[in-house]
């Protein structure tokens, strides 16, 4: 797919996709199933609609890409916003501005990566609104994420209080450093070998964290929240501003991958502020008790720090310390660019 979607382009038809299209390279792709999809949006019907019952709420979650290579890390990122707010992902509704220059199998090619994707997490894709337009260049990728939320006794930052524990999952700069291997191979080839690159660019099958909060939810988690742009940085202090509380952090128990660090350093950016998704940060009265609960379950996970009572947002690293800024741009920006 990717070789004939790099040929030479066909002009489309600017406007929404026509239906042939439609049917050939979306709707047919679209195959995982829910039973609470009562009706999914397609031809005809405009509104998807959901029978959640059990008491249980709509969870809404939007996550926004640009690109043909970034379908899976769109899904992934509305469906980790889902779970991270303590609810079960049902389903994805998504929208694509894409050129007119594309070729029908691109778009097909999209949403097999997409159904794949969908299909891993068992949630189904629910519907559509895909149009040609002459105001992109390159695709653009909106999928809004739809989960059942339990309702009252779910997770949320208001529920943080000073002296909990914050755990962290698997390693911080996993998406980046997928993206960096795979969007600027030829510079780091001419540093690194193949195979060093190649598992570079497969960290992104641990970009799902939807197992990590099922559990964290049975564990008792009081609050969650992902760590994507911005990276842990960014998410600590949003954290943080949200909850109304101080930070004590040891940078040193962050976990990263030695692939990351390195290509940081090639790029001469930080990792600590690089896109995270894959990781997810959780917010428990006993970390420990937590971690060994994702251990049970293959997930690793870290406590790196502490809430507290204070304002200050701190920064350990032996006997130095920092204060957290104001979330910047993603360090991905600077190396992309």
């Amino acid at each position: 797919m990717v070789r004939i979607c790099q040929e030479a382009a066909v002009i489309m038809r600017v406007g929404k996709l026509t239906g042939n299209v439609w049917k050939r390279s979306v709707w047919k792709q679209m195959r995982t199933k829910r039973d609470e999809v009562r009706m999914g949006a397609g031809e005809g019907d405009d509104c998807a609609l959901f029978s959640l019952g059990d008491g249980r709420e709509p969870a809404i979650s939007v996550y926004t890409v640009e690109g043909e290579n970034m379908v899976k890390h769109a899904v992934h990122g509305a469906a980790n916003a889902v779970a991270a707010s303590g609810a079960e992902p049902l389903a994805v509704f998504f929208s694509m501005l894409l050129p007119e220059t594309i070729q029908e199998a691109c778009i097909q090619d999209m949403m097999v990566k997409l159904e794949e994707v969908c299909s891993g997490l068992h949630i189904q894709a629910a519907g559509d609104n895909i149009r040609i337009t002459k105001a992109v260049k390159s695709p653009i990728l909106t999928v809004t994420g739809i989960g059942a939320w339990p309702g009252a006794d779910a997770v949320s930052v208001k529920r943080i209080k000073p002296g909990q524990d914050i755990v962290v999952s698997k390693w911080i700069g996993l998406e980046g450093t997928a993206i960096l291997a795979r969007e600027r191979q030829t510079e780091l080839l001419e540093k690194y070998p193949l195979r060093w690159m190649e598992e570079a660019k497969e960290f992104d099958r641990f970009l799902s964290t939807v197992p990590e909060a099922a559990t964290a939810i049975k564990s008792g988690v009081c609050a969650m929240h992902g760590v994507a742009e911005g990276g842990i940085f960014g998410a600590l202090w949003e954290l943080a501003e949200g909850a109304g509380v101080g930070l004590d952090i040891d940078l040193g128990e962050i976990p990263i991958k030695q692939e990351t660090i390195e290509i940081c350093e090639f790029f001469e950016i930080n990792p600590y502020c690089l896109l995270s998704g894959g990781s997810l940060l959780m917010i428990a009265d006993n970390g420990y008790d937590l971690v060994r609960d994702l251990a049970r379950e293959h997930i690793s996970a870290t406590v790196i720090g502490k809430t507290t009572d204070s304002k200050d947002r701190v920064v350990r690293k032996e006997e130095e310390r920092r204060f957290l800024e104001r979330p910047k741009p993603d360090e991905l920006y600077k190396a992309l660019n």
